[in-house]
This record gives structure tokens, C-alpha cells and sequence, in this order.
């Protein structure tokens, strides 16, 4: 049943991050993105991984996404206009699928161990101890830039869409 479980929301999510890059509408996009972000939440809860799940919920698909909306409606954005598409763009971009598809391939097909379960979690391992300290021991300063990133994208942001005085 978890093995169902996890094909059915894997294939969900890559279904929602296709309409993330296929949708024309920014908020369209933005809500695609959440359900992904959801949808990798259910992932991880499959894994036996809650408190990534959970992390993944708050964090994500509330924080950061509640965040890119107030920027797209602060914006005022509109639907992006149909395109004709370049046929080099398409063969590009048809290369680039096949070449990462041939990538993709021969990493699940070259490594046997991907196809064993993994063991389960020992008693008495806490997975969130666990990631505070691989977050804030091992990587507190990347932590603290994107901090410093979202606080200045958001700054960008107000600033941009201030209107002008006359």
C-alpha cells in the first residue's frame, strides 16, 4: 500500500510541476507550485520522513509561497500572450529532454542498490535533532543567506511596485 502510495503522488506531483512551467498565468503557476510542494510533502510522508514533511508544509507551501503570491498580485502581473514557437528552441529543448532522460536512465538502472528497500530507522534515532544539527552545524551560513536573499527580494519587490509621486 505505500509503494502505491508513493507512485500515485510522485506521479501527482510531477503532473503540478509540469503546469508550473505550462500554465500562462503567474497565480495559475503559484498554485501549481503549492500542490507540488504539497505533493513532495505526501513523498516524504511515504518515506517515514515527517518532520521533512511537515518542515516542507509550513515552510514552503506556506511561508514561501504565501510570499511569491503577495509579489505576483503586488506586481499587478497578467497572463503571458501565445508565442509562435521557434523550431530551434523545440529541438533544443527536445535535446536537452532526451540527453537528461538518457542521464536519468542510467543513473536508476546502474545502481542496483536503488532498488532495495532501505532498513528502517533505528529506536531511539530522532530525526529532528538530527536535521537541526546538520542545519545549524553544517550549514548555518547558507541557511542565513537565504534568509538574507528572501528579506531582500522582498525589499526589490515593495520598491519596484511603489508608485510614483507627480
Amino acid at each position: 500500500m505505500q509503494l502505491a502510495l508513493f507512485w500515485i503522488f510522485a506521479i501527482l506531483t510531477l503532473l503540478f510541476a509540469t503546469g508550473v512551467v505550462v500554465f500562462r498565468s503567474p497565480v495559475s503557476s503559484a498554485m501549481s507550485l503549492v500542490m507540488t510542494f504539497i505533493g513532495l510533502a505526501a513523498l516524504f510522508v511515504t518515506l517515514d520522513a515527517f518532520f521533512i514533511a511537515i518542515v516542507q508544509i509550513l515552510v514552503y507551501a506556506g511561508a514561501v509561497m504565501v510570499l511569491f503570491l503577495f509579489i505576483i498580485m503586488l506586481l499587478d502581473l497578467r497572463a503571458e500572450g501565445r508565442r509562435p514557437v521557434k523550431l530551434g528552441a523545440l529541438a533544443g529543448g527536445a535535446l536537452v529532454l532526451i540527453g537528461f532522460l538518457w542521464v536519468l536512465f542510467q543513473i536508476i538502472f546502474g545502481i542496483p542498490t536503488l532498488w532495495q528497500p532501505m532498513p528502517a530507522l533505528a529506536p531511539g534515532i530522532n530525526d529532528v535533532a538530527q536535521v537541526g544539527f546538520a542545519l545549524f552545524r553544517g550549514f548555518n551560513l547558507p541557511f542565513q543567506v537565504i534568509g538574507v536573499l528572501l528579506l531582500v527580494a522582498t525589499i526589490g519587490v515593495v520598491v519596484l511596485s511603489r508608485k510614483e509621486l507627480k
